[in-house]
Protein backbone atom coordinates (compact mmCIF):
# COMPACT_ATOMS: atom_id res chain seq x y z
CA UNK A 1 0.00 0.00 0.00
CA UNK A 2 1.70 3.14 -1.29
CA UNK A 3 -0.11 5.62 -0.05
CA UNK A 4 0.82 8.13 2.69
CA UNK A 5 -1.19 10.24 4.74
CA UNK A 6 0.51 13.02 3.63
CA UNK A 7 -1.21 12.14 -0.39
CA UNK A 8 -4.64 12.08 1.44
CA UNK A 9 -6.01 15.42 0.31
CA UNK A 10 -6.80 18.30 2.41
CA UNK A 11 -9.04 20.83 1.62
CA UNK A 12 -7.93 24.26 1.69
CA UNK A 13 -9.76 27.06 3.86
CA UNK A 14 -10.14 28.54 0.44
CA UNK A 15 -12.79 25.71 -1.01
CA UNK A 16 -16.44 25.33 -0.32
CA UNK A 17 -18.11 22.81 1.72
CA UNK A 18 -20.51 20.79 -0.51
CA UNK A 19 -22.81 18.80 1.34
CA UNK A 20 -22.94 14.70 0.36
CA UNK A 21 -25.01 14.08 -2.27
CA UNK A 22 -26.80 11.43 -0.39
CA UNK A 23 -26.26 10.32 3.12
CA UNK A 24 -26.57 6.38 3.84
CA UNK A 25 -28.13 4.85 6.77
CA UNK A 26 -28.86 1.07 7.41
CA UNK A 27 -32.09 0.88 10.02
CA UNK A 28 -30.43 -2.58 10.82
CA UNK A 29 -27.10 -1.37 11.77
CA UNK A 30 -28.81 1.23 13.84
CA UNK A 31 -30.89 -1.38 15.77
CA UNK A 32 -28.21 -3.98 16.23
CA UNK A 33 -25.82 -0.79 17.53
CA UNK A 34 -28.70 0.37 20.13
CA UNK A 35 -28.76 -3.48 21.06
CA UNK A 36 -25.28 -3.74 21.38
CA UNK A 37 -24.51 -0.86 23.97
CA UNK A 38 -27.41 -2.33 25.80
CA UNK A 39 -25.90 -5.83 25.84
CA UNK A 40 -22.65 -3.93 27.48
CA UNK A 41 -24.20 -1.92 29.90
CA UNK A 42 -26.10 -4.74 31.50
CA UNK A 43 -23.55 -7.00 31.56
CA UNK A 44 -21.63 -4.51 33.54
CA UNK A 45 -24.32 -3.89 35.26
CA UNK A 46 -24.18 -7.76 36.40
CA UNK A 47 -20.85 -7.66 36.76
CA UNK A 48 -21.22 -5.62 39.87
CA UNK A 49 -20.89 -7.91 42.62
CA UNK A 50 -21.62 -6.02 46.20
CA UNK A 51 -21.19 -7.91 49.11
CA UNK A 52 -20.01 -7.10 52.98
CA UNK A 53 -17.41 -10.30 53.81
CA UNK A 54 -15.73 -10.83 57.22
CA UNK A 55 -12.79 -8.23 56.89
CA UNK A 56 -15.96 -5.11 55.52
CA UNK A 57 -17.36 -4.58 52.07
CA UNK A 58 -16.36 -6.24 49.09
CA UNK A 59 -16.91 -5.02 45.73
CA UNK A 60 -16.18 -7.50 42.57
CA UNK A 61 -16.67 -8.91 39.51
CA UNK A 62 -19.58 -11.12 40.42
CA UNK A 63 -19.65 -13.05 36.93
CA UNK A 64 -15.66 -13.81 37.63
CA UNK A 65 -16.43 -17.25 39.57
CA UNK A 66 -19.52 -18.48 37.77
CA UNK A 67 -18.88 -21.57 35.25
CA UNK A 68 -21.60 -20.74 32.48
CA UNK A 69 -19.67 -17.58 31.61
CA UNK A 70 -17.27 -18.82 29.44
CA UNK A 71 -19.94 -20.64 27.06
CA UNK A 72 -22.31 -17.70 27.89
CA UNK A 73 -19.84 -15.44 26.76
CA UNK A 74 -19.94 -16.31 22.81
CA UNK A 75 -23.61 -15.01 22.98
CA UNK A 76 -22.98 -11.84 25.14
CA UNK A 77 -19.53 -10.79 23.73
CA UNK A 78 -20.38 -8.07 21.20
CA UNK A 79 -17.34 -5.95 21.09
CA UNK A 80 -16.20 -7.49 17.78
CA UNK A 81 -19.78 -6.50 15.95
CA UNK A 82 -18.97 -3.14 17.67
CA UNK A 83 -16.13 -2.62 15.29
CA UNK A 84 -17.48 -4.41 12.42
CA UNK A 85 -20.57 -1.76 12.69
CA UNK A 86 -18.08 1.08 12.89
CA UNK A 87 -15.96 0.32 10.15
CA UNK A 88 -19.05 0.06 8.50
CA UNK A 89 -19.91 3.38 9.58
CA UNK A 90 -16.36 4.81 8.90
CA UNK A 91 -16.35 3.39 5.47
CA UNK A 92 -19.66 5.30 4.37
CA UNK A 93 -18.60 8.40 6.41
CA UNK A 94 -15.14 8.41 4.54
CA UNK A 95 -16.14 7.76 1.62
CA UNK A 96 -18.99 10.88 1.49
CA UNK A 97 -16.77 13.46 2.93
CA UNK A 98 -14.08 12.69 0.33
CA UNK A 99 -16.64 13.36 -2.48
CA UNK A 100 -17.29 16.61 -0.46
CA UNK A 101 -13.91 17.41 -0.94
CA UNK A 102 -12.95 17.46 3.06
CA UNK A 103 -9.91 15.71 3.74
CA UNK A 104 -7.57 13.35 6.49
CA UNK A 105 -7.65 16.11 8.90
CA UNK A 106 -11.32 17.17 8.36
CA UNK A 107 -12.67 13.54 9.10
CA UNK A 108 -10.28 12.97 11.81
CA UNK A 109 -11.76 16.17 13.79
CA UNK A 110 -15.37 15.26 13.34
CA UNK A 111 -14.93 11.42 14.51
CA UNK A 112 -12.70 12.78 17.80
CA UNK A 113 -15.15 14.94 18.38
CA UNK A 114 -17.93 12.71 18.35
CA UNK A 115 -15.54 9.98 20.53
CA UNK A 116 -13.66 11.81 23.01
CA UNK A 117 -16.13 14.94 24.35
CA UNK A 118 -18.61 12.62 26.24
CA UNK A 119 -15.50 10.97 27.06
CA UNK A 120 -13.55 14.05 28.64
CA UNK A 121 -16.60 15.09 30.86
CA UNK A 122 -16.87 11.19 32.13
CA UNK A 123 -12.98 11.50 33.08
CA UNK A 124 -13.30 14.63 34.86
CA UNK A 125 -16.59 13.27 36.54
CA UNK A 126 -14.50 10.45 37.69
CA UNK A 127 -11.64 12.05 39.11
CA UNK A 128 -14.03 13.75 40.96
CA UNK A 129 -15.86 10.74 42.22
CA UNK A 130 -12.51 9.01 43.33
CA UNK A 131 -11.18 12.44 45.24
CA UNK A 132 -14.80 12.61 47.00
CA UNK A 133 -14.38 9.13 48.09
CA UNK A 134 -10.92 9.45 49.58
CA UNK A 135 -11.70 12.66 51.18
CA UNK A 136 -14.45 11.32 52.60
CA UNK A 137 -12.07 8.26 54.08
CA UNK A 138 -13.43 5.49 52.15
CA UNK A 139 -10.11 2.48 52.35
CA UNK A 140 -7.65 3.03 49.78
CA UNK A 141 -8.52 -0.91 48.48
CA UNK A 142 -12.03 0.20 47.74
CA UNK A 143 -10.94 3.07 45.85
CA UNK A 144 -8.55 1.16 44.00
CA UNK A 145 -11.01 -1.04 43.15
CA UNK A 146 -13.52 1.53 42.34
CA UNK A 147 -11.29 2.80 39.86
CA UNK A 148 -10.02 0.43 38.24
CA UNK A 149 -13.64 -0.67 37.57
CA UNK A 150 -14.80 3.10 35.90
CA UNK A 151 -11.21 2.78 33.49
CA UNK A 152 -12.06 -0.57 32.42
CA UNK A 153 -14.47 0.39 29.41
CA UNK A 154 -11.85 3.02 28.14
CA UNK A 155 -10.10 0.94 26.63
CA UNK A 156 -12.07 0.47 23.59
CA UNK A 157 -12.11 3.97 22.95
CA UNK A 158 -8.49 4.43 23.06
CA UNK A 159 -8.42 1.44 21.13
CA UNK A 160 -11.31 2.54 18.54
CA UNK A 161 -9.50 6.27 18.23
CA UNK A 162 -6.20 4.84 16.71
CA UNK A 163 -8.33 2.50 14.31
CA UNK A 164 -10.52 5.69 13.14
CA UNK A 165 -6.96 7.22 12.37
CA UNK A 166 -5.98 4.58 9.72
CA UNK A 167 -9.24 4.26 8.89
CA UNK A 168 -8.61 6.62 5.36
CA UNK A 169 -5.49 4.55 4.47
CA UNK A 170 -7.37 1.02 4.96
CA UNK A 171 -10.43 2.17 3.25
CA UNK A 172 -8.27 2.06 0.27
CA UNK A 173 -6.42 -1.00 1.02
CA UNK A 174 -9.99 -2.62 1.12
CA UNK A 175 -10.92 -0.97 -2.28
CA UNK A 176 -7.96 -1.88 -4.65
CA UNK A 177 -7.41 -5.39 -2.48
CA UNK A 178 -9.80 -6.39 -0.31
CA UNK A 179 -8.53 -10.24 0.13
CA UNK A 180 -4.85 -9.31 0.71
CA UNK A 181 -5.56 -6.46 3.20
CA UNK A 182 -7.83 -8.75 5.38
CA UNK A 183 -5.53 -11.20 4.79
CA UNK A 184 -2.56 -9.09 6.27
CA UNK A 185 -4.17 -8.06 8.71
CA UNK A 186 -5.05 -11.43 9.85
CA UNK A 187 -1.83 -12.99 9.16
CA UNK A 188 -0.27 -10.35 11.56
CA UNK A 189 -3.17 -11.14 14.48
CA UNK A 190 -1.92 -15.07 14.22
CA UNK A 191 1.21 -14.48 14.32
CA UNK A 192 1.24 -12.27 17.52
CA UNK A 193 -1.01 -15.17 18.90
CA UNK A 194 1.95 -17.51 17.87
CA UNK A 195 4.92 -15.88 19.45
CA UNK A 196 2.67 -15.40 22.73
CA UNK A 197 1.59 -19.12 23.23
CA UNK A 198 5.26 -20.04 22.19
CA UNK A 199 6.95 -17.77 24.52
CA UNK A 200 5.08 -17.63 27.30
CA UNK A 201 5.39 -13.74 27.41
CA UNK A 202 1.78 -12.31 27.99
CA UNK A 203 2.84 -9.09 27.28
CA UNK A 204 3.37 -9.57 23.36
CA UNK A 205 -0.32 -9.95 22.85
CA UNK A 206 -1.03 -6.58 23.14
CA UNK A 207 0.46 -6.19 19.90
CA UNK A 208 -3.24 -7.32 18.68
CA UNK A 209 -4.98 -4.39 20.25
CA UNK A 210 -4.07 -2.62 16.96
CA UNK A 211 -4.17 -5.74 14.38
CA UNK A 212 -6.68 -7.80 16.41
CA UNK A 213 -9.00 -4.23 15.99
CA UNK A 214 -7.80 -3.32 12.76
CA UNK A 215 -8.71 -6.39 11.07
CA UNK A 216 -12.23 -6.57 12.93
CA UNK A 217 -12.55 -3.00 11.57
CA UNK A 218 -12.06 -4.29 8.13
CA UNK A 219 -14.38 -6.80 8.29
CA UNK A 220 -16.80 -3.66 8.55
CA UNK A 221 -15.46 -2.18 5.27
CA UNK A 222 -16.54 -5.55 3.20
CA UNK A 223 -20.25 -4.78 4.39
CA UNK A 224 -19.73 -1.25 3.98
CA UNK A 225 -18.48 -1.66 -0.01
CA UNK A 226 -21.61 -3.92 -0.47
CA UNK A 227 -19.12 -6.80 -1.52
CA UNK A 228 -20.95 -9.02 0.81
CA UNK A 229 -24.15 -8.76 -0.57
CA UNK A 230 -24.18 -10.98 -3.62
CA UNK A 231 -23.55 -13.87 -1.10
CA UNK A 232 -25.89 -16.67 -1.03
CA UNK A 233 -27.60 -17.58 2.41
CA UNK A 234 -26.01 -20.73 2.22
CA UNK A 235 -22.39 -19.63 1.69
CA UNK A 236 -23.13 -16.82 4.20
CA UNK A 237 -24.64 -19.78 6.79
CA UNK A 238 -21.60 -21.84 5.67
CA UNK A 239 -18.96 -18.72 6.86
CA UNK A 240 -20.34 -18.47 10.43
CA UNK A 241 -20.23 -22.24 10.72
CA UNK A 242 -16.34 -22.14 9.80
CA UNK A 243 -15.74 -19.13 12.22
CA UNK A 244 -17.36 -20.62 14.49
CA UNK A 245 -15.12 -23.75 14.59
CA UNK A 246 -12.01 -22.28 14.20
CA UNK A 247 -12.33 -20.22 17.04
CA UNK A 248 -13.48 -23.33 19.18
CA UNK A 249 -10.39 -25.31 17.76
CA UNK A 250 -7.70 -22.58 18.34
CA UNK A 251 -9.35 -22.38 21.75
CA UNK A 252 -8.38 -26.55 22.13
CA UNK A 253 -5.49 -25.86 20.83
CA UNK A 254 -4.26 -23.17 23.35
CA UNK A 255 -3.99 -20.32 21.22
CA UNK A 256 -6.59 -18.60 23.51
CA UNK A 257 -9.02 -19.20 25.86
CA UNK A 258 -12.81 -20.52 25.34
CA UNK A 259 -13.77 -17.12 27.45
CA UNK A 260 -14.29 -14.77 24.83
CA UNK A 261 -13.90 -12.11 27.36
CA UNK A 262 -10.84 -13.17 28.56
CA UNK A 263 -9.89 -13.00 24.84
CA UNK A 264 -9.74 -8.99 24.96
CA UNK A 265 -6.97 -8.79 27.70
CA UNK A 266 -4.74 -9.24 25.42
CA UNK A 267 -7.15 -9.42 22.55
CA UNK A 268 -6.84 -12.39 20.86
CA UNK A 269 -8.04 -13.36 16.72
CA UNK A 270 -10.20 -15.57 18.34
CA UNK A 271 -12.54 -12.33 18.50
CA UNK A 272 -11.97 -11.17 14.64
CA UNK A 273 -13.25 -15.05 14.26
CA UNK A 274 -16.39 -14.38 16.47
CA UNK A 275 -16.51 -10.73 14.55
CA UNK A 276 -16.92 -13.01 11.20
CA UNK A 277 -19.59 -14.95 12.39
CA UNK A 278 -21.13 -12.25 13.87
CA UNK A 279 -20.83 -10.27 10.55
CA UNK A 280 -22.08 -13.18 8.96
CA UNK A 281 -25.37 -13.77 10.78
CA UNK A 282 -26.10 -10.19 10.91
CA UNK A 283 -26.09 -9.72 6.73
CA UNK A 284 -28.43 -12.92 6.81
CA UNK A 285 -30.83 -11.36 9.40
CA UNK A 286 -30.63 -7.89 7.91
CA UNK A 287 -34.02 -7.71 5.86
CA UNK A 288 -35.63 -9.21 9.22
CA UNK A 289 -34.07 -6.10 10.96
CA UNK A 290 -34.69 -3.60 8.76
CA UNK A 291 -38.88 -4.75 8.96
CA UNK A 292 -38.32 -4.48 12.63
CA UNK A 293 -37.32 -0.83 12.11
CA UNK A 294 -40.74 0.30 10.34
CA UNK A 295 -42.53 0.24 13.59
CA UNK A 296 -41.81 4.23 14.64
CA UNK A 297 -41.87 2.81 18.21
CA UNK A 298 -38.87 0.76 17.84
CA UNK A 299 -37.11 3.19 15.17
CA UNK A 300 -38.26 6.27 17.93
CA UNK A 301 -36.13 3.67 21.07
CA UNK A 302 -33.25 3.32 18.57
CA UNK A 303 -32.48 6.82 17.37
CA UNK A 304 -32.81 7.90 21.19
CA UNK A 305 -30.08 4.98 22.17
CA UNK A 306 -27.59 5.57 19.20
CA UNK A 307 -28.04 9.71 19.67
CA UNK A 308 -25.86 9.56 22.95
CA UNK A 309 -24.66 5.99 22.34
CA UNK A 310 -20.96 7.19 23.23
CA UNK A 311 -22.53 9.58 26.11
CA UNK A 312 -24.39 5.77 27.66
CA UNK A 313 -20.69 4.48 27.33
CA UNK A 314 -18.60 6.31 28.55
CA UNK A 315 -20.96 7.25 31.52
CA UNK A 316 -22.46 4.47 32.51
CA UNK A 317 -20.00 3.09 34.89
CA UNK A 318 -20.30 6.39 36.72
CA UNK A 319 -23.97 5.21 37.39
CA UNK A 320 -22.65 1.58 38.67
CA UNK A 321 -20.10 2.30 41.51
CA UNK A 322 -22.15 4.76 42.87
CA UNK A 323 -25.16 2.44 43.18
CA UNK A 324 -23.09 -0.41 44.16
CA UNK A 325 -21.44 2.36 47.38
CA UNK A 326 -25.03 3.28 48.31
CA UNK A 327 -25.86 -0.71 48.63
CA UNK A 328 -22.60 -1.25 51.12
CA UNK A 329 -24.34 1.79 53.44
CA UNK A 330 -27.85 1.29 52.58
CA UNK A 331 -27.96 -1.76 55.64
CA UNK A 332 -30.07 -3.59 52.90
CA UNK A 333 -29.52 -7.19 52.87
CA UNK A 334 -26.63 -8.22 50.27
CA UNK A 335 -27.09 -11.93 49.29
CA UNK A 336 -23.75 -13.64 47.81
CA UNK A 337 -23.15 -12.85 44.48
CA UNK A 338 -24.39 -16.03 42.12
CA UNK A 339 -26.59 -17.09 44.80
CA UNK A 340 -29.88 -17.88 43.90
CA UNK A 341 -31.07 -15.02 46.83
CA UNK A 342 -28.63 -12.51 44.12
CA UNK A 343 -29.85 -13.90 40.84
CA UNK A 344 -33.57 -13.07 42.26
CA UNK A 345 -32.68 -9.39 42.66
CA UNK A 346 -30.83 -8.73 39.37
CA UNK A 347 -34.40 -7.78 37.57
CA UNK A 348 -34.67 -5.07 39.97
CA UNK A 349 -31.11 -3.99 39.98
CA UNK A 350 -30.59 -3.65 36.12
CA UNK A 351 -34.31 -1.29 36.21
CA UNK A 352 -32.47 0.72 38.93
CA UNK A 353 -29.68 0.63 37.00
CA UNK A 354 -31.23 1.86 33.57
CA UNK A 355 -33.71 4.36 35.82
CA UNK A 356 -29.63 5.93 37.03
CA UNK A 357 -27.65 5.51 33.30
CA UNK A 358 -30.67 7.20 31.64
CA UNK A 359 -30.98 10.18 34.25
CA UNK A 360 -27.38 10.58 34.02
CA UNK A 361 -27.03 10.11 30.39
CA UNK A 362 -30.24 13.09 30.10
CA UNK A 363 -27.91 15.46 32.42
CA UNK A 364 -24.39 14.62 30.40
CA UNK A 365 -26.31 15.47 26.74
CA UNK A 366 -27.87 18.65 27.89
CA UNK A 367 -23.81 19.73 28.72
CA UNK A 368 -22.58 18.64 25.38
CA UNK A 369 -25.50 19.94 23.41
CA UNK A 370 -24.81 23.60 25.40
CA UNK A 371 -21.02 23.10 24.42
CA UNK A 372 -21.83 21.65 20.60
CA UNK A 373 -19.04 22.93 18.19
CA UNK A 374 -20.45 25.21 15.57
CA UNK A 375 -19.94 24.75 11.64
CA UNK A 376 -17.36 26.35 9.72
CA UNK A 377 -15.96 26.02 6.51
CA UNK A 378 -12.00 26.12 7.51
CA UNK A 379 -10.30 23.01 7.17
CA UNK A 380 -8.02 20.70 9.74
CA UNK A 381 -4.54 20.49 8.95
CA UNK A 382 -3.45 16.65 8.89
CA UNK A 383 -0.31 17.33 11.79
CA UNK A 384 -3.06 19.03 13.95
CA UNK A 385 -5.76 16.38 13.51
CA UNK A 386 -2.41 13.45 13.99
CA UNK A 387 -1.90 15.60 17.31
CA UNK A 388 -5.13 15.18 18.49
CA UNK A 389 -5.41 11.24 17.89
CA UNK A 390 -2.07 11.44 20.30
CA UNK A 391 -3.02 13.11 22.96
CA UNK A 392 -6.54 11.25 22.94
CA UNK A 393 -5.23 7.99 22.72
CA UNK A 394 -2.30 9.02 25.38
CA UNK A 395 -4.83 10.21 27.61
CA UNK A 396 -7.07 7.33 27.67
CA UNK A 397 -3.87 5.04 28.43
CA UNK A 398 -2.67 7.09 31.18
CA UNK A 399 -6.31 6.24 32.54
CA UNK A 400 -6.14 2.35 32.23
CA UNK A 401 -2.77 2.53 34.01
CA UNK A 402 -3.31 4.99 36.19
CA UNK A 403 -6.37 2.81 38.26
CA UNK A 404 -7.52 4.93 41.48
CA UNK A 405 -4.61 7.44 40.96
CA UNK A 406 -6.31 10.87 40.72
CA UNK A 407 -3.29 12.12 39.30
CA UNK A 408 -3.46 10.03 36.69
CA UNK A 409 -7.18 10.28 36.22
CA UNK A 410 -6.24 14.84 35.92
CA UNK A 411 -3.72 14.23 33.73
CA UNK A 412 -5.70 12.00 31.36
CA UNK A 413 -8.68 14.32 31.44
CA UNK A 414 -5.69 17.24 30.45
CA UNK A 415 -4.73 15.34 27.38
CA UNK A 416 -8.02 14.32 25.92
CA UNK A 417 -9.38 17.97 26.30
CA UNK A 418 -6.46 18.88 24.11
CA UNK A 419 -7.48 15.87 21.70
CA UNK A 420 -10.94 17.72 21.61
CA UNK A 421 -9.40 21.36 21.32
CA UNK A 422 -6.16 21.05 19.24
CA UNK A 423 -8.16 20.46 15.54
CA UNK A 424 -10.67 23.86 16.70
CA UNK A 425 -13.38 21.73 16.51
CA UNK A 426 -15.50 24.75 16.69
CA UNK A 427 -14.74 25.26 12.79
CA UNK A 428 -15.11 21.79 11.68
CA UNK A 429 -17.14 22.07 8.09
CA UNK A 430 -20.90 21.30 8.49
CA UNK A 431 -20.51 17.78 6.69
CA UNK A 432 -18.77 16.19 9.92
CA UNK A 433 -21.52 16.19 12.05
CA UNK A 434 -23.71 14.35 9.51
Amino acid sequence: MSTSIASVPVRSAAQPATRPASVRRDGAVDLVRAVCLTVVVGLHALMVGVSVGPHGPVLENALEEWSFFPAVSWLVQVMPLFFVLGGFSAYGQWKRLKEAGAGYGDYLAGRLSRLLAPALAAIAAAAALLSALALAGVPAGEIAVAGFRLSQPLWFLGVYVLCTAAVPLLVEAHDRRPVASIAALAALALTVDAVRGATGVAAVGFANLLFVWLLVQQLGFWLGSGLLDALARRALSGLAAAALVLAGAGAALGLWSADMYANLNPPATALALLGTAQLAVFVLLRPRLRTAMARPLLASAVGAVNRRAMTVYAWHMLALIPLAGLLLVSGLPLPAPLSAGWWASRPLWLAVVALAVVGLVAVAGRAERGSAPSASRAAVSVPRAAAAVACGAGGVLIVLLAGSAIAGWVTGAALVFAAVRIPRLDRVPEALSR
